[in-house]
């Protein structure tokens, strides 16, 4: 796809608004400046988690937390993009979002599976009983709250722009990077399972969404890698507790079980994860879904495939 060759000059000031970094920290802003004008929105009416716990659980309570969380950010990113970037939200269209969401889900929850299967083929994972528990709330908000939220704010905008400005290869490296750094504050984090987290999840949610150039598969990916991981194997998520359908545990090397901060950590994680990213990436280069950097796109004239207008920056 071709540009105008010879595409008028623009003002300075707006070729530094429209700058991909420019953009970045603005979708952020307005993501998170939803999140925060939702909050104080439901403590002005008198909707905190003391008055959900009241009509309800703890458990659910965190639900409606997390899920509050993904509201907003889907809010925010649609004022961004429709007010600020001033495109069409295709990476949100509902044209075919049920069939990506579903597909996203189904990775989620085989790639999860097949690395406790792993663990447990080695004798890192054992069960020792089944049940459902009010807990279910919780973990259920677990996948959907960062699985909405952490995609749009990593795939949707930094990935995107980073990607726009320096191109996907470049952007899968920062983004991948950026969100395993972002892990390490969690509890039970180290070095390790950030640098783990960077390569499986990193390099597999930016390909799947190269493919799509959509939002719907990875966002259902994560939550099911999230939902799998503490609500049906009782495996920690992140460092975070978790209430399984499978009473399981692990028990041995952490290279292998990932320890307290969950299976992510863990090599079957960091081999199957990365080998299914790499191949992903295989079929986004086969399909033409990787863009050069901006400044070699504004010399021979391409588009990249959100069609946002090109500058040279």
């Amino acid at each position: 796809m071709k540009i105008a060759e010879h595409a008028p000059e623009r003002p300075l000031w707006h070729v530094i608004i429209n700058h991909p970094v420019v953009m970045f920290i603005a979708g952020v802003a307005c993501v998170v400046g939803t999140l925060v004008a939702m909050a104080q929105a439901l403590m002005y009416f008198g909707i905190n988690r003391k008055w959900i716990v009241s009509q309800s659980n703890p458990s659910f309570a965190e639900f409606f937390e997390l899920a509050l969380s993904a509201f907003a950010a889907l809010i925010g990113y649609f004022l961004f993009v429709r007010l600020i970037e001033r495109r069409p939200l295709t990476d949100l269209a509902l044209r075919g979002a049920f069939k990506e969401l579903l597909a996203g889900l189904a990775i989620g929850t085989v790639i999860m599976a097949a690395t406790v299967g792993t663990i447990a083929l080695f004798g890192g994972y054992q069960v020792t009983g089944f049940g459902v528990s009010e807990k279910q709330w919780y973990m259920a908000g677990v996948g959907l709250g960062p699985g909405v939220l952490e995609e749009i704010l990593f795939r949707g905008l930094l990935f995107r722009f980073a990607e726009k400005w320096l191109g996907s290869w470049a952007a899968i490296a920062i983004s991948g990077f950026t969100f395993g750094i972002v892990h390490i504050t969690n509890d039970n984090a180290t070095l390790f399972s950030s640098i783990a987290i960077a390569l499986e999840a990193g390099i597999l949610l930016a390909a799947v969404y190269m493919i799509t150039r959509r939002l719907w598969a990875v966002m259902g990916l994560h939550a099911a890698w999230n939902y799998v991981q503490g609500g049906v194997f009782n495996i920690p998520v992140s460092g975070n507790e978790a209430d399984g359908i499978i009473k399981g545990h692990t028990n041995g090397s952490e290279l292998l079980t990932g320890g307290t901060f969950g299976a992510e950590a863990s090599l079957p994680a960091i081999f199957l994860c990365t080998a299914a990213g790499i191949w992903a990436l295989r079929i986004a280069h086969k399909r033409g879904k990787f863009i050069a950097p901006s400044w070699h796109r504004f010399k021979t004239g391409e588009a990249d495939p959100m069609t946002i207008p090109i500058t040279a920056v």
